[in-house]
């Protein structure tokens, strides 16, 4: 099938920022634009969703808590599910996701995301994050059978200092390596 015969695909984009604005929110916007702009190079046209995982947080609390899932975060957990594509953008500050990043990816539960293509976007408060950082929320999300892109995307401090001066060289290379990687994954995915 030729990707200009494609119908729209669809990419969700689920960010973990808490707080308004957040600096993963904006992470994860740089990341969807450079998938669209990669889908759009083989032929094919992204319609977006953005899941701000702040939004649900008492949602997310009470079926940590309850087991019940919302209509809210049941019409979530559908969007993300029914994708061809997901960006999951994360603040970190040790070594894991932040509390309501885990509360989802557990609402989402088992092989919901079985062969899902995945790019992985991690916002660092700190210096670079060690390769096993990177591991640890990999396979969070291997745990529920997605397939994440090789290539992680780490902003951190001085990735935000050098973009407000006009030079975001480094970070926006990862992206393009990152999303284009994830345009072919959902190409593959989606014959």
């Amino acid at each position: 099938m030729s990707t200009g015969a494609w119908s729209p695909v669809s990419l969700a984009v689920v960010s973990a920022g808490v707080g308004h604005p957040h600096p993963t929110r904006l992470l994860a916007d740089w990341v969807a634009e450079a998938v669209c702009r990669s889908l759009a190079a083989g032929g094919a046209r992204a319609e977006v969703e953005v899941l701000e995982l702040h939004r649900p947080t008492a949602d997310l609390a009470r079926h940590t808590a309850q087991g019940r899932a919302s209509l809210d975060l049941r019409e979530a957990i559908a969007a993300v599910v029914g994708a061809d594509g997901l960006v999951v953008a994360t603040p970190v500050l040790t070594a894991s996701p932040n509390e309501v990043f885990d509360s989802f990816l557990a609402a989402l539960g088992g092989r919901v995301l079985s062969g899902m293509p995945v790019l992985l976007a991690l916002n660092s408060g700190t210096g670079r994050q060690s390769p096993d950082v990177a591991q640890v929320i990999r396979g969070c999300l291997t745990d529920v059978h997605a397939d994440p892109v090789p290539t992680v995307v780490v902003a951190c401090p001085a990735d935000w200092r050098a973009t407000a001066h006009g030079d975001a060289a480094r970070l926006r290379a990862c992206i393009d390596q990152a999303a284009a990687e994830l345009a072919a994954a959902m190409r593959s995915h989606r014959q």
